[in-house]
């Protein structure tokens, strides 16, 4: 199936959408993965509510023959909390999560949520999930505490970018917002070889001019890159709803190895959408583009080395 094929189900509020047809899963390719984008609007601070979102978005997911459902950063909290970040905290081995895993069956599952590590120390972090048990968690990396953003306040960062292996999709990264800004992470991702990279973001809309969004634009951009760098497939899911006086604009997207966007969601609107992506277009662009083999990674170890010595140790 070309990247450019896509389904993209109706914008609905309540997470209903019609049950696809025996015949048309019968007939699905080996190689057709389905990703369901969950855009929520997150109710901030309100955990109970919010793990019911999850759990209707869940069962739509599963109706529409998804593989995986992806949730936007901190879906389980909303983004703003400051001083109720202790008050929401979960840790990996909380009953909400485990509710979470349980309601996903054999769906693949990705949400937000603020974790409570050792220390009493708080992430803002998301988790991977499949086959009933929970695979991976990322900590957010790089914490944005400029302009709007106060996150080095309350969270701690996370201390790595490692990938690791799932089922259906291969190799898998995840990020989360403002890691996908920086180079290191495209660096590392590229190092681990990804097949997938997942990365979960609450963006407010920026720089609005007439039809466009600045922040939008440069979302789609990243991913648009990112996934030509890894000859990966990215998929990117945003929020919606209103927090502190700022609109998050949603638009999540799925991209394929070749930069082309396969298909996005709705922006502004609550909404799931689920991508039919065909993962052989990984090996096709590999191929035609064969970044990764051609990567020089223990140049570019070397090269690192050298610049810490002269920025650290010197």
């Amino acid at each position: 199936m070309p990247p450019s094929t896509k389904k993209k189900t109706p914008t609905t509020r309540g997470g209903r959408q019609p049950k696809p047809a025996a015949s048309e899963l019968a007939a699905r390719s080996p190689a057709e993965l389905r990703v369901a984008l969950a855009q929520i609007a997150p109710l901030l601070g309100d955990r109970t509510r919010n793990l019911d979102k999850h759990f209707e978005q869940i069962e739509a997911a599963k109706r529409e023959g998804a593989d995986l459902v992806v949730f936007p950063e901190l879906s389980l909290t909303g983004y703003f909390l400051r001083d109720m970040v202790p008050e929401v905290a979960l840790a990996r081995s909380s009953l909400e999560i485990a509710q979470l895993i349980e309601a996903a069956g054999s769906l693949s599952l990705v949400a937000g949520f603020v974790e409570e590590a050792g220390g009493h120390q708080f992430h803002n972090a998301a988790f991977y999930a499949e086959a009933g048990r929970l695979l991976h968690v990322h900590r957010k990396v790089y914490l944005p505490t400029y302009g709007l953003f106060e996150e080095q306040r309350y969270f701690s960062p996370g201390r790595r970018f490692q990938a690791f292996a799932a089922s259906r999709l291969g190799r898998v990264g995840m990020l989360i917002c403002e890691d996908l800004w920086h180079v290191s992470a495209a660096t590392v991702m590229q190092a681990e070889e990804v097949d997938v990279l997942i990365c979960v973001i609450n963006s407010p809309a920026r720089g609005v001019s007439g039809p466009k969004i600045a922040t939008a634009e440069t979302y789609e951009l990243l991913a648009r890159t990112m996934s030509q760098l890894l000859g990966a497939l990215v998929i990117v899911v945003n929020r919606v709803g209103f927090e502190d006086g700022l609109c998050f604009f949603g638009s999540s997207m799925a991209v394929g190895p070749d930069g082309r966007v396969i298909a996005q969601a709705p922006a502004f609107d609550e909404s799931l959408t689920v991508v039919r992506c065909d993962l052989h277009e990984l090996r096709r662009q590999r191929l035609i583009t064969p970044l990764g083999r051609d990567e020089q990674l223990l140049l570019t170890i070397e090269e690192l080395e050298r610049i810490k010595r002269r920025r650290y140790e010197d």
